[in-house]
């Protein structure tokens, strides 16, 4: 038995006009979505230039990557993202250099007291050749840095008395980073450092677990510390870079264009989060000064002579870190 097919002219005119415009097109390849950690609330300096960030990588790759940043810390803390990072369980954050260090240990060199003498030394050294230096050590751990953010000067405030020299720390609970070298730093001072989670800070300030903290002007104010803990010393005894870092296994799976794609929107997200940071520290400083806080100025050499026990012992502990300490004083 045979069939005959009957063709419709007009049909086939019609199929073969859509088959060579499909021929012409390149459909897109299926897209990547992306998950960001950010441990700041949303209007935070990092967290608008986050969104910048996650804005340009989706509209540049035309829809390739999709991106999406999560606040707040709803994805876990900080210890917790450098893992999900590293694993590529995230995809990229932006994180503190002061926890990093158990796992880079050339990032320690980053969280010694008053290693920059100011904010704009630490871009000098941070967007230069050690900054690099600092990036490879990073990629062989899985983190991919692709530029620096801001993180100001961090300063010790309490909610006892105002520390003007080195002895008014005697006895302070301060909560510091889980660092060995802030843990010192505080011991140094004569006071009792406390490492915990940035979120349960405010609850110990109010409870009394915690008689301090240490911090820059915006995350005092944004964390509403300053409404415990009324006495902002400034300090300024760290000035820490901060780093917008891809997951190395997300990094590794894009196409060069790609790369350069993100990699431009990290750099842009830098710029914009680094202006922004200024404007913020200054608003905050004056509004936490408005709304009650007490901020006053310290005997900084007092401070800086009792670090130096610390900068001998790190040097000990870690003689091949020492060209590079070197390094960035001399780049300063």
């Amino acid at each position: 038995m045979s069939i005959r097919l009957s063709l419709n002219p007009v049909h086939c005119l019609q199929a073969a006009a859509v088959v060579g415009v499909l021929a012409g097109m390149t459909l897109p390849a299926h897209a990547d979505n992306w998950r960001g950690w950010n441990v700041h609330p949303q209007g935070y300096p990092n967290s608008v230039a986050l969104d910048s960030f996650v804005k340009e990588v989706t509209e540049n790759t035309d829809g390739r990557i999709k991106a999406k940043i999560f606040h707040n810390g709803v994805l876990g803390d900080q210890p917790d993202a450098i893992e999900q990072t590293r694993s590529g369980a995230l995809n990229f954050a932006n994180f503190n250099m002061g926890p990093m260090g158990p796992i880079v240990p050339e990032t320690d060199v980053l969280s010694l007291p008053f290693l920059f003498k100011d904010i704009d030394a630490m871009h000098k050294v941070m967007d230069g050749e050690i900054g690099q230096r600092f990036a490879d050590a990073l990629e062989k751990k899985n983190l991919v840095a692709l530029s620096w953010f801001d993180s100001g000067a961090r300063s010790v405030y309490n909610t006892k008395r105002p520390i003007n020299e080195p002895e008014d720390m005697q006895g302070l609970k301060v909560r510091v980073m889980n660092n060995d070298l802030y843990v010192e730093m505080i011991d140094a001072l004569g006071g009792n450092a406390t490492p915990m989670a940035y979120g349960e800070v405010y609850q110990s300030l109010k409870t009394g677990v915690l008689d301090g903290a240490e911090n820059n002007f915006p995350s005092y104010e944004s964390s509403g510390h300053d409404e415990i803990a009324k006495y902002y010393s400034e300090t300024e005894h760290l000035i820490l870079p901060e780093c917008l870092c891809i997951a190395k296994r997300s990094w590794d799976k894009l196409s060069d264009q790609d790369q350069e794609i993100v990699r431009q929107a990290a750099v842009d997200a830098a710029t914009l989060q680094r202006k922004l940071w200024a404007e913020g520290s200054k608003k905050s400083r004056e509004d936490v000064l408005a709304a009650g806080a007490k901020i006053n100025e310290v005997d900084k050499p007092a401070f800086q002579a009792k670090m130096e026990p610390i900068y001998a012992a790190f040097v000990k502990k870690h003689p091949d870190l020492e060209p590079l300490l070197n390094d960035i004083r001399n780049a300063q």
